[in-house]
């Protein structure tokens, strides 16, 4: 069953040969605020925003404009820096207007035995939507074997399954799946949500879904969370994650992101995104982490970039790290014409915990600075969304009944192997260096 498997149905798209129609390219944007998870994988527009620090938000620097035309951006004033991000772009190509609209809690209970016909929900993902949560999904697995199909008055045909699996060291696996096609094929669609258990005491959730229209627009996401026992310090961790992508049928475009947040009893939370897509002859790249220890630590980072065909390029990146007041924080803002000219301004500050800030920085332009000034040092410590948050919000996952272990029967669980790796998405590539 390819709801128990590890594999992903469809890999991230390929940016030489994603295909798209157009939209408008990003435009300067007011500094991105930090989402919170009340986000949505269908149905909003609102485009949650990662909150920067006061300091590095109210910092005296202008905003430049980004042109596509190879200029470089103007010098700023010896002394000043930016601290905004750019908005990445919209959905690159329109949704499409579905036959009949439904809401999405009332799809998910017509998956019921014997129940009538599962409906197409024929729209592609919303782009900077992050992980959605377990009421948006809404996953509602059935207690017995179903397994059901049919063709609709239009010809269009529909199949709906569920089942369980069964492994070693009590695994189990229990999964829904449903989708559908109309009569010519142009327009496919299918779903899958499961829940896995074992003697660990490890449980995940997670659902699937992909689709296509008759406009050859086609997507994939997944939604994943799990609850473990971390085996290098023993904590209860929770892990949520999120992929997404779009491909239009039109013309060469396309978007894939990925999410995830980490958790641990203790307070340790790691969060972060990759995002990358393509609009005809334009790219664009985006990474963000964040990342606290639970002790006072704090790192903080992001970098974007963008390239056309023709040669251009331009990014914007920044990185702060503090503990107890004292830190710093550090950035550049770079951009490269079509005939190779390249300029960049690059920034950064000290803190050092007693109200006295050492700012400097210089541009390729010959501007510069370097002055100690007294200011106020203000960073966020701890998540705004940390592990009672993620606690209080993953209810399904924590009621995962997994089998009853046989009196006797311990779990096999293997304490050699090193910590698992993080893994970027294809078609990442680092941006310009810090200078």
């Amino acid at each position: 069953m390819a709801a128990c498997s590890r594999g992903l149905a469809w890999p991230p798209f390929d940016l030489t040969t994603a295909r798209g129609a157009a939209s408008p390219w990003p435009r300067r944007a007011a500094p991105r605020r930090r989402a919170a998870i009340r986000c949505c994988c269908a149905g909003s527009d609102t485009e949650p925003r990662r909150r920067l620090s006061r300091a590095a938000a109210v910092a005296p620097e202008r905003a430049e404009e980004w042109r596509v035309d190879g200029n470089k951006p103007s010098a700023a004033a010896p002394g000043r820096r930016r601290a905004s991000l750019t908005a990445m772009p919209p959905l690159p190509f329109p949704a499409p207007r579905p036959r009949r609209q439904f809401k999405q809690q009332n799809f998910y209970p017509r998956c019921t035995q014997r129940g009538p016909a599962p409906q197409s929900r024929d729209t592609p993902p919303k782009r900077d939507t992050g992980i959605a949560s377990e009421k948006e999904w809404g996953i509602n697995l059935l207690d017995e074997a179903v397994k059901e199909s049919g063709t609709n008055e239009d010809g269009s045909t529909w199949y709906r399954e569920s089942g369980e699996d069964l492994g070693e060291n009590g695994f189990r696996c229990r999964w829904a799946r449903m989708g559908g096609q109309s009569h010519d094929g142009s327009t496919e669609w299918k779903e899958t949500w499961w829940e896995k258990s074992d003697w660990t005491g490890y449980k995940e959730l997670g659902a699937e879904k992909s689709g296509k229209n008759a406009e050859a627009d086609s997507w994939w996401e997944k939604w994943k969370e799990v609850l473990y026992q971390d085996e290098w310090s023993n904590l209860a961790r929770i892990e949520r994650s999120a992929e997404k992508q779009a491909k239009s049928g039109a013309e060469n475009a396309g978007w894939y992101e990925k999410w995830w947040e980490k958790y641990d009893a203790k307070g340790w939370t790691e969060k972060g995104a990759h995002k990358y897509g393509r609009l005809n002859e334009q790219s664009w790249w985006e990474r963000w982490g964040e990342h606290y220890d639970g002790r006072g630590f704090v790192l903080k980072w992001t970098d974007k970039w963008a390239e056309t065909d023709l040669g251009t390029k331009w990014g914007d990146k920044w990185e702060e790290k503090f503990f107890a007041g004292i830190g710093s924080r550090q950035g550049e803002t770079w951009h490269v014409s079509p005939g190779g000219d390249r300029w960049s301004r690059t920034w950064g500050e000290e803190h050092f915990g007693n109200g006295k800030v050492h700012k400097y920085g210089k541009s390729t332009t010959g501007e510069s600075w370097d002055l100690v000034v007294d200011e106020e040092t203000y960073y966020e410590a701890e998540p705004h969304y940390g592990w009672a948050d993620v606690v209080g919000d993953s209810t399904q996952l924590l009621s995962i009944q997994p089998l009853e272990r046989p009196p006797g029967v311990f779990p096999n669980i293997d304490f050699s192997s090193a910590p698992p790796q993080k893994d970027d998405p294809p078609g990442m590539s680092p941006s310009s260096p810090l200078e």
